[in-house]
């Protein structure tokens, strides 16, 4: 017995017409014309004989049945059955299409074409929480692509599935995702990387969201790398830009003071990202080309937090992923008290050196680095990395 479509729950409802329950006797020795009453009695008995355990079988008998015209002098038994078969094959081609996007997307990775089905299906339905789940949990996986039109689309997809989660709604069946947790990381995943280069700032809340269930993106560190540079080029950046422009070459006071600080807070967290990426990219072959970049942008800014030392950031590195990811920091409204001796925190003069003290200079990026993660190498769509791991095309628990 093959394995029966899903067709949704219009079929199961609709009431058979009463000609449904007639036994019908042919004459196998009688030659009969495909279309004659008699024929169309023989195809409607098979559609019957298949409708629950062999619908495609079904389907065909359908369709082959309403290939005929009606008669001038139909019946209303005979409307009754054109009427039903119509609604059914209507019901079942839209059940086909559904199942046919999980295998696009999961399977055969045709992700245009899935892209494209998902959105006829979502035409009719456009709140089909289960079509949304899966356009928009694999959005992150489309975006090397570089097509702007399924970027948009995945991106729309994703908050909408979040939106209706939180509203309290859920497929019958989360799979082939673990369930629902896994649903919203990768949902929230998905919106993190895509809007990464353009807002950062609020990508950030979704990349952190994504990186606190059990799914594989918790143990990705690209999934870490993005959150250094969602860091790096969200607030970092405008709290640097807004530092320079009050208090760059002027006396050094509590407020540049306090304003210093509570950029270094935003260092730390992506000192955090870079780090965790480091440490779980360990000797995988397949984090080679990426992990010397995360090495050199943690060590960068290691340094710059830490008035050029390195001490200590080997055995950061050990233990970083024993230790909760961060939340982002409650900016400071007073002075924080002076950091351990042997690893200072830079609270004045040149972010990133000793300095002048007494003289306030804008922190930024030290010249003639890239930190990993950044806009510059790994926020564009075309080139954005594939989380190892991390694919809702390999859900797990």
């Amino acid at each position: 017995m093959k394995k029966l479509l899903m067709i949704g729950a219009t079929v199961a409802l609709l009431a058979l017409p009463v000609a449904a329950n007639n036994s019908i006797s042919i004459n196998d020795d009688t030659v009969q014309d495909q279309c004659s009453q008699d024929s169309k009695n023989a195809v409607y008995q098979e559609f019957l004989k298949y409708r629950k355990d062999d619908q495609a079988k079904a389907f065909e008998a359908a369709k082959k049945y309403l290939a005929c015209p009606a008669p001038a002098d139909i019946t209303e038994d005979q409307q009754k059955i054109i009427d039903y078969l119509k609604k059914w094959t209507t019901a079942y081609e839209e059940g086909s299409k559904k199942n046919q996007l999980p295998d696009l997307l999961y399977n055969k990775k045709q992700y245009p074409e899935a892209y494209a089905l998902g959105a006829t299906i979502l035409q009719g339905d456009p709140e089909n929480i289960k079509v949304l789940v899966d356009l928009g949990a694999n959005g992150y996986v489309v975006a090397p692509l570089n097509n702007q039109q399924i970027n948009a689309a995945a991106l729309q997809y994703a908050q909408k599935a979040l939106q209706l989660i939180e509203a309290g709604k859920a497929p019958e069946d989360w799979a082939p995702l673990a369930g629902k947790d896994a649903a919203v990381a990768y949902l929230n995943f998905t919106i993190g990387t895509l809007t990464l280069e353009k807002d950062p700032s609020n990508a950030l809340k979704n990349l952190i969201k994504a990186a606190q269930f059990e799914t594989p993106l918790k143990k990705s560190p690209f999934t870490y790398a993005y959150i250094a540079a969602a860091y790096e080029t969200g607030p970092y950046a405008k709290q640097s830009s807004d530092y320079k422009a009050m208090y760059g070459g002027k006396d050094e006071t509590p407020e540049s003071k306090l304003a210093l600080a509570n950029i270094n807070q935003l260092v730390d967290r992506m000192i955090d990202g870079y780090a965790r990426a480091v440490a779980l990219a360990g000797s995988d072959a397949q984090f080679a080309k990426q992990k010397p970049v995360w090495q050199e942008s943690l060590s960068t800014w290691y340094k710059y937090l830490h008035n050029n030392s390195d001490a200590g950031m080997t055995e950061y590195v050990a233990s970083i992923v024993s230790k909760p990811l961060p939340p982002e920091p409650t900016p400071l409204t007073s002075l924080p008290p002076a950091s351990p001796t042997g690893t200072p925190a830079n609270t004045s003069g040149t972010p990133g050196s000793n300095g002048t003290t007494g003289t306030t200079t804008a922190p930024t990026a030290p010249a003639g680095t890239t930190p990993a993660g950044s806009k510059a190498s790994t926020t564009t769509p075309a080139t954005t990395p594939k989380p190892s791991g991390a694919k809702p095309d390999r859900p797990r628990n």
